[in-house]
């Protein structure tokens, strides 16, 4: 040992001075007027250095130490005599977090109070969504639209969740979250504009339908490519940081994308940086035709969340009150405390994956019958609601009436509006376009041209 202490002496006087050099820089950067105000992006460095104790650890070598713990980088660790491995598997799953049981009545006080108005919209905004889902579908069947996809049996995973956020934090959706951007105001028109691609749609037709995005709603737009929005909402959320911003970034994914290395490599980056994060994960016990016994051996998703270092709950997603708590509480850690937080919400997919997908080929129809029936949170929400006396036969039967009749209206309208132009096609990445794009833009509208019994009519050139 005593051969290597000049060495490891040289190596902890390098890490304090770099040490004391980050604690000068931070002081310097922090008190310059045009530099950023919060401390916590130099805070992160500094305790990673003071993290390692180097001066404690050499002490402690000089001394003799104690043989009954390892003061190891990133912690102390204490040994043991025996040789054991952690369990595989759990002897128990982690609980699962709810506050109303199957019938709609309250088993726990332990909960985040909703007021009258926002508990009312948020039964309303469900039923909305629920209808939308409905019609749209219908939609597709007819070949009025090419593509669907419903949130069958997460309505409450949709609509309660982003109750609990503020407008000004950054959703990064996967594709089963139109009830999110619903909340913030997305209107049902603009909803059927997107699916008809028509020259009203914010993507001007380019996108496939239910690929919804929005600017003015901090809605980051769908992409297909599953689990990729994970690592933008951890990215977004350190600039959140950086700033000071007082909001975080929400990113919901299904039980397939946790499958992925984004997913893995998101955790950790959040973890370690301690970004104000909310992974939220609809585990739905499916993706597409994968049951979850075929993704992953563990106790679902939540445990990894501790795997990494992150706070994380299990909750049931059919019931409205509990998700809204959990969102509520993670929104809190994450922004105070400045750190992510990982949710796993349980909640059956009550419907096919999409309009591609016939998943009775590959699970038992009565299955699907019972999850729609017994679980359905839209219904165990308004057995809450009823029996705190917020709601009533006749305005449901009203709220449906009028649910549908706006849907079907806003398609009529879409339906009936002007595509956009082959232009548009080529728009909105160059700011003077190229001469390669000039020149396939040309091809396009002559080969439309020659062959225009081929294209739609009502696209205009």
């Amino acid at each position: 040992m005593a051969l290597y202490l000049p060495i490891l002496r040289r190596k902890i006087g390098y890490l304090a001075m770099m040490n004391s050099t980050l604690s000068n820089f931070k002081t310097s950067f922090l008190s310059d007027k045009n530099s950023i105000t919060t401390p916590d992006f130099c805070n992160s460095f500094s305790r990673r250095f003071h993290s390692s104790k180097a001066d404690n650890l050499f002490d402690f070598m000089h001394n003799g130490g104690d043989s009954k713990e390892l003061n190891f980088p990133g912690g102390i660790v204490k040994f043991t005599s025996q040789l054991k491995f952690l369990a595989d598997v759990p002897e128990e799953r982690v609980h699962c977090y709810r506050v109303l049981d199957d019938s709609g009545q309250l088993i726990s006080n332990d909960f985040v109070q909703v007021n009258k108005e926002t508990a009312v919209k948020m039964y309303k905004d469900m039923v909305m969504l629920q209808t939308m889902d409905t019609i749209f579908y219908e939609a597709q069947r007819q070949g009025r639209i090419s593509f669907y996809l419903t949130a069958n049996g997460e309505e409450a995973i949709n609509i309660a969740s982003a109750a609990a956020l503020s407008m000004d934090d950054l959703v990064f959706p996967q594709y089963r979250e139109a009830g999110v951007l619903l909340w913030r105001g997305f209107t049902l028109q603009e909803f059927a504009n997107q699916c008809f691609g028509n020259k009203e749609d914010n993507g001007k037709g380019r996108q496939m339908p239910i690929h919804y995005g929005s600017n003015k709603h901090n809605y980051f737009t769908v992409a297909s490519t599953v689990a990729t929005q994970i690592s933008h909402a951890v990215g977004a959320a350190y600039s959140l940081k950086m700033e000071g911003r007082d909001a975080c970034t929400i990113t919901y994914f299904g039980d397939g994308g946790t499958s992925t290395g984004d997913f893995h490599a998101a955790l950790n980056f959040a973890a370690v940086m301690e970004v104000p994060v909310i992974f939220f994960c609809r585990n739905n016990g499916w993706a597409i035709s994968t049951p979850v016994s075929d993704q992953f051996r563990s106790d679902g998703i939540v445990v990894r969340g501790k795997a990494y270092g992150i706070p994380s709950i299990r909750v049931d997603g059919n019931d409205a009150l509990a998700v809204f708590s959990a969102v509520c509480m993670a929104r809190t850690m994450a922004i105070r405390e400045g750190k992510p937080v990982l949710i796993e919400a349980l909640a059956y997919r009550a419907g096919h994956h999409s309009t591609s997908d016939d998943s009775s080929k590959y699970r038992p129809i009565e299955e699907i019958e019972w999850w729609k029936e017994a679980q359905n949170p839209v219904t165990r929400f308004r057995e809450w609601l009823q029996g705190e006396g917020l709601w009533t036969t006749q305005a449901e039967t009203e709220l449906r009436d009028s649910a549908r009749k706006e849907v079907l209206h806003a398609i009529q309208v879409a339906e009936k509006a002007e595509k956009p132009t082959v232009k548009e096609i080529f728009t909105d990445v160059y700011d003077v376009l190229p001469s390669n794009l000039r020149d396939q833009e040309k091809s396009l509208r002559e080969t439309i041209e020659r062959h225009s019994q081929d294209y739609p009519i009502d696209v205009p050139l």
